[in-house]
C-alpha cells in the first residue's frame, strides 16, 4: 500500500488503513456514529455553536438555531430514518439473453474523503456533508474556513469528542493547508465555496481522477411578473436576501421586475425592513455583520461603483467599518457594467432591474452563467412554466426564497458554474456512494453458446439473439 507523506499524509494513510472496516460498517454502528453527532450538536454544545457564531458574524440566536443547528438536526434525522432503504440491495431486472443470472447494485462507501466547508454557515455546510458520508461509510478529513475561528475551533473539539482520528479528523489551517490536502489521493471530494476555487478544486482532484461534488454559487436571479402578491414577494425576498447579512449562496443576487410594478415593490421593502429591524438593522438584534474586513471593503467597493455609475439607493448604502456593519441596501437604475450586476454579491445589496417583457427576463438571466437557485413570484402558471422550461438553474422556488434547501426529499445543488453534484438526503448518500453492479450467474449461460469457435449455427444464433432479445 503507498504511504503518503506530506504533513498530513499521516491522518490520510491512518482512514485509508481503517476505511474498509468503515465501509463495511452496518446499518446500526452508523445510526450510533449519527446519535453520538446529533447528541453533541442538540445538546452538549448547543449553547456553544451559538456564542460561536456571534463571535464569527454576529449571528442571532434565532438565525443559530434555524440555519445552523436545526438545519443539521433535521439532516440527522431524515438520515436515520431511511438509512436502512439506502442501504439495502437494490434488485433490477436481467435481460432474457441472461437467462440463469440475477442482478443488482450496492451502495458501497466509495473511502476517504475530504470535505471543505466555507464560512457563511460553518456548521450547518460542515456537518451536513459529514452526515451524508457517515451514513455511506466513508472516513473523512475536514477543513473548514480560516474566516470564522471560533467556529472552526468548536467543529474541531466536538469532532475529536464524537470520533476517532482514523474515522473522521478535522484540520485547521489557512489556504496553505488546503492546497495540501488536495495533493492527496481522496476517494471523494466534497467542496462548498466559489466557483473560482471550485475550479482549482477539481483541477487538483483530477490529478488523482477523483470525484466531486461541488456546491458553488453565482448570481441568482428572481423574477417578479405584474400577476404577482406584491407584497408577500416584498415579504419573503427581503427575509431571504437580508439573513445572515446576504452572505448566503442561494440568496437572491438580482430582482428582475416588472416595469409595472416596480414602485410598488420597492414601497412593500421598505415597509418590511423597517418591521424586520424595527426601523435600525445597526441596533437590531435581528441583523448579523459582515465575516470579515477584506469582505467588507468588497461590498463597499460595490455600493461606491454603483454610486459612481449614478444608480438610485432606493434605501440603505450606509456603512460602518469598525463593526463591518453594512446596512440592507436596495439599489435601482444601475447601468449594465455596474460590477453588482457582474459579481456574486454575497452580502446585504440587492440590485433591482426593471424588465418591460417576460422574455427579456429569460434573455437576460440566459445571458449569465447557471445559477445555483432561481426564484419565482407569479400567480400566472403559464408564467411561471415558461421561465423554468427557457431557463436552467440548480433549483427553483416558486412564490418563496431558499427554503427549497430545507426539504430533504429534494437533491440540492447546482448546475455548470453553480455546482456539480447533489446533496442533501438520498442525494448526498449517493453522492459519497459508489454503485457498484453485480451479476450473479446461477446455472448454465445462454451467452455460453456463443463462445469460441465460431460456426455458421452460431452466427444464426447471434443474429436470433440481436433481433429478439
Amino acid at each position: 500500500m503507498v504511504e503518503h507523506t506530506n504533513r498530513y499524509g499521516k491522518l490520510f494513510n491512518k482512514q485509508k488503513n481503517n476505511q474498509f472496516q468503515v465501509g463495511n460498517s452496518s446499518y446500526n454502528e452508523r445510526i450510533k456514529k449519527l446519535n453520538k453527532l446529533q447528541n453533541a450538536i442538540e445538546v452538549t454544545y448547543r449553547e456553544d455553536i451559538k456564542e460561536a457564531l456571534h463571535k464569527d458574524l454576529g449571528k442571532p440566536v434565532l438565525e443559530t438555531e434555524l440555519t445552523e443547528i436545526y438545519a443539521i438536526i433535521g439532516d440527522i434525522k431524515h438520515t436515520k430514518a431511511n438509512l436502512h432503504k439506502w442501504m439495502r440491495k437494490q434488485k433490477v431486472s436481467t435481460p432474457a439473453s441472461m437467462l440463469g443470472s440475477s442482478s443488482y447494485y450496492k451502495f458501497e462507501s466509495k473511502g476517504v474523503c475530504l470535505i471543505i466547508s466555507p464560512w457563511n454557515f460553518p456548521f450547518n455546510l460542515t456537518f451536513g456533508p459529514l452526515v451524508s458520508a457517515i451514513a455511506a461509510g466513508n472516513t473523512a478529513i475536514i477543513k473548514p474556513s480560516e474566516m470564522t475561528p471560533a467556529s472552526s475551533k468548536l467543529m474541531a473539539k466536538i469532532v475529536k469528542d464524537v470520533f476517532m482520528e482514523d474515522e473522521v479528523a478535522l484540520v485547521q489551517g489557512e489556504v496553505e493547508t488546503s492546497t495540501e490536502l488536495l495533493k492527496l489521493p481522496f476517494n471523494h471530494i466534497f467542496f462548498t465555496g466559489s466557483p473560482a476555487v471550485g475550479k482549482i478544486v477539481m483541477e487538483a482532484a483530477s490529478k488523482h481522477l477523483t470525484s466531486v461534488t461541488l456546491e458553488l454559487g453565482g448570481k441568482s436571479p428572481t423574477i417578479i411578473d405584474k400577476t404577482a402578491n406584491i407584497d408577500k414577494a416584498a415579504k419573503k425576498i427581503i427575509w431571504g436576501k437580508f439573513l445572515n447579512a446576504g452572505q448566503i449562496c442561494i440568496c437572491p443576487d438580482y430582482i428582475l421586475i416588472d416595469e409595472a410594478v416596480k414602485n410598488e415593490f420597492i414601497a412593500s421593502c421598505k415597509k418590511w425592513l423597517k418591521s424586520f429591524f424595527a426601523g435600525n438593522p445597526k441596533t437590531s438584534d435581528s441583523y448579523g455583520r459582515i465575516v470579515t474586513n477584506k469582505h467588507f471593503e468588497r461590498l463597499k467597493s460595490h455600493l461606491k461603483n454603483a454610486e459612481s455609475l449614478n444608480a438610485k439607493f432606493e434605501v440603505g448604502g450606509q456603512t460602518d467599518g469598525n463593526s463591518k456593519y453594512i446596512e440592507p441596501t436596495l439599489i435601482s437604475d444601475l447601468q449594465p457594467e455596474a460590477t453588482l450586476l457582474e459579481e456574486e454579491i454575497f452580502g446585504p445589496i440587492l440590485p433591482i432591474v426593471a424588465y418591460k417583457s417576460l422574455d427579456m427576463a429569460i434573455a437576460y438571466i440566459n445571458s449569465k452563467e447557471r445559477p445555483l437557485a432561481l426564484y419565482v413570484f407569479s400567480k400566472s402558471k403559464s408564467n411561471t412554466n415558461k421561465i423554468i422550461a427557457n431557463t436552467r438553474a440548480g433549483g427553483t422556488c416558486i412564490n418563496n426564497t431558499i427554503i427549497h434547501y430545507t426539504n430533504h426529499n429534494l437533491p440540492f445543488g447546482g448546475t455548470n458554474n453553480s455546482g456539480i453534484g447533489k446533496s442533501h438526503g438520498f442525494f448526498g448518500f449517493e453522492a459519497f456512494s459508489n454503485k457498484r453492479a453485480v451479476l450473479k450467474q446461477h446455472t448454465f449461460g445462454v451467452t455460453e453458446l456463443l463462445f469460441p469457435p465460431y460456426t455458421d449455427f452460431k452466427e444464426k444464433l447471434a443474429r436470433f439473439t440481436i433481433k429478439w432479445f
